[in-house]
């Protein structure tokens, strides 16, 4: 009972989700509905103007059998004794009625790739817009080339559904409604016998539905790993050339490039075998129509024109019937692929806290025992207790996995700190007090791998601030003692960056990050190991420059290199998720202990002392 209640809200949420989607196509799929309609009517009147023609002008069968309204306008067009004299009339009626079913089928077409096309583009604009906002931590734990696939190939599937299958309902029912009509009242018998195969067909559709649907879904999720598996190996695939492991790579992509196309080949072999029986039983249904029909009309039950008639409107029912299997499908892909788009935006955004509002971002950084793990890992920082004053520089010092940088994303935000796991404030206001818009605004990142997009340096350098003039520019990329190698290049600042920048090396990488991380001109600094690729003398230039140009700014710098924390006012060094040690420069090259022992190593003391 529960399962079916949960299964039943699902449904709910689908229908809820696409029509949320279809807002702004609502108008053209109505449109190419009614259009459908017209043209299904045109096909529908036709069968019957060759019916009164063969029967009752042809013929010599008399017009009391025709319906009143039918009676009635063949008398307005002249009778049937007219009409047997001029029969350009008739063919003239069916080539007006098919016109009227040819304008249909245009405005159909027309207004169907409009509303298909316009839904699309709702779809990626809510995909993309949701994607946007939601937390760094659903990113972490979710690939990229599934959430590629999920916007792309997703989406047209569904698309081809609704465009496809779902406009097409108001045309199979009133074909099969008004097909029915005609031909009961045609021959009761005749119309029974042409309904006998019907339910084997649509227990046979049935059938296939859960193995279809459960198939697609096992394509479909392979699909999302391969291309998570060529985005890796693409972004990385200067990793991939350094190892040597092009071979690898190929291979593991070629075996499960295999395993995904054995996937697709047993599910068109379902498909097949589905589509090759309705055929049998379609062929069946039209075999006894056109026997039982020839028969009822040799012997006089049947007249020829009704014959006729009834063999096109057969054909009309035979039709919708071998499309409820192709539906049922596409109804079976489309369920796999709104679940999983329906996953994306069932994902929860980033909100801010009711009340939350913009802060004094220039007083000082208060962590309050902060205790922190990521979600199904172990705590990973444990009571952290600090203070940085405003306009100071701290300096972080720690082996890798002691926390440092998930210190700094837990100040941006980009993690929430769990009831009773302390607290964060800047300037005595609580994190979750503060808009999250205003507080990433105001706190300016480096990280130590920088991403570029693939656009100018200028671009990257002005990312945060396009109003920014070219001097402007220049002025920061002075700041991170960028602006003559820029200058070096054929292009200068219109060089194209390739992607994730990958035609520059690290350190220019680097340096260009610090750049646009300076044109936002934040009240907060971070540098998250930001300067480990740039040389010492380069190194200091910078540190120079940050301190000349931003001496009110309070600065993190996060560093495992001695020279670079040495002037910050105060140094944390961090062991395990643990302050370790904190103090000045002086203080901690005396305190002999893990801060000492570095200073050693990397000065050279600690060699000089151990030969």
């Amino acid at each position: 009972m529960k399962q079916a209640e949960n299964e039943k809200v699902n449904r709910r949420r689908k229908a809820a989700l696409i029509r949320d989607f279809l807002r702004g196509s609502k108008r053209y799929f109505a449109v190419a509905i009614l259009s459908a309609s017209v043209a299904s009517l045109a096909e529908l009147v036709n069968p019957q103007i060759i019916r009164v023609a063969l029967d009752h002008v042809i013929g010599s069968r008399p017009t009391d059998a025709l319906a009143a309204p039918v009676r009635a306008l063949l008398e307005r067009a002249g009778g049937a004794a007219y009409l047997r004299a001029h029969l350009y009339v008739m063919a003239l009626a069916i080539v007006v009625v098919a016109a009227f079913g040819v304008l249909g089928q245009y405005l159909f077409r027309v207004c169907n790739t409009k509303g298909a096309e316009s839904l699309v583009k709702t779809m990626r604009d809510r995909l993309y817009a949701h994607i946007a906002r939601l937390p760094f931590g659903w990113h972490m734990k979710n690939h990229t080339g599934d959430v590629i696939q999920r916007c792309t190939s997703d989406i047209d599937t569904l698309k081809r559904f609704v465009s496809e299958q779902l406009t097409s309902v108001f045309r199979i029912v009133i074909l099969l409604i008004l097909s029915l009509v005609f031909m009961l009242s045609m021959d009761p018998l005749l119309t029974l016998i042409a309904f006998i195969p019907m339910p084997l067909i649509i227990a046979y559709s049935l059938r296939f539905h859960r193995r279809i649907g459960e198939g697609f879904l096992d394509c479909d999720e392979n699909e999302g790993k391969l291309s998570a598996m060529a985005q890796e190996n693409l972004t990385g695939v200067r990793v991939v050339r350094a190892f040597g492991r092009e071979r690898y790579e190929k291979d593991r992509f070629e075996a499960h490039n295999e395993y995904y196309t054995g996937l697709w080949v047993k599910l068109s072999r379902v498909m097949s075998t589905y589509w090759s029986s309705a055929d049998v039983f379609s062929g069946t249904q039209v075999l006894l129509v056109l026997v039982f029909g020839a028969v009822f009309c040799l012997r006089g039950r049947l007249q020829p024109g009704e014959y006729v008639a009834f063999l096109s409107y057969n054909q009309m029912l035979v039709w919708p019937i071998r499309m409820l299997g192709r539906m049922i499908s596409e109804m079976s892909k489309a369920g796999v692929s709104i679940d999983r788009i329906q996953y994306i935006m069932d994902a929860e955004e980033e909100r801010d806290k009711p009340g939350a509002a913009d802060a004094d971002m220039s007083g000082d950084i208060r962590f309050e025992h902060v205790s922190f793990g990521y979600e199904g890992c172990p705590e990973l920082l444990h009571d952290i207790d600090f203070t940085i004053p405003a306009g100071t520089t701290l300096g972080i010092l720690g082996g890798t996995g002691s926390g440092k940088t998930t210190l700094m994303a837990l100040l941006d935000k980009l993690y929430l700190l769990e009831a009773g796991k302390g607290r964060i404030t800047i300037g005595g206001t609580a994190l979750e007090d503060i808009r999250t818009e205003h507080l990433r605004r105001n706190i300016g990142i480096v990280l130590q791998e920088p991403y570029l997009f693939s656009r100018t340096l200028e671009e990257n350098i002005a990312i945060t601030r396009p109003e920014l003039t070219r001097e402007e520019v220049r002025e920061a990329a002075r700041a991170a003692c960028l602006d003559e190698t820029i200058e070096s290049f054929a292009k200068g600042y219109e060089t194209f960056v390739g992607e994730r920048g990958v035609t520059l090396s690290g350190g220019q990488k680097q340096r260009a990050a610090i750049a646009r991380m300076l044109t936002q001109d934040a009240p907060i600094m971070i540098f998250d190991d930001s300067l480990s690729a740039v040389d010492t003398e380069t190194d200091a230039r910078i540190r120079a420059e940050l301190q000349k140009r931003f001496g009110r700014a309070t600065i993190i710098l996060i560093s495992h290199r001695i020279t670079t924390l040495s002037r910050a006012d105060r140094i944390l060094v961090l062991d395990r998720g643990r302050i370790a040690e904190q103090g000045t420069h002086d203080e901690l090259k005396a305190g002999g202990g893990i801060y000492q022992k570095i200073y050693e190593i990397q000065s050279g003391a600690g060699e000089e002392a151990a030969v």
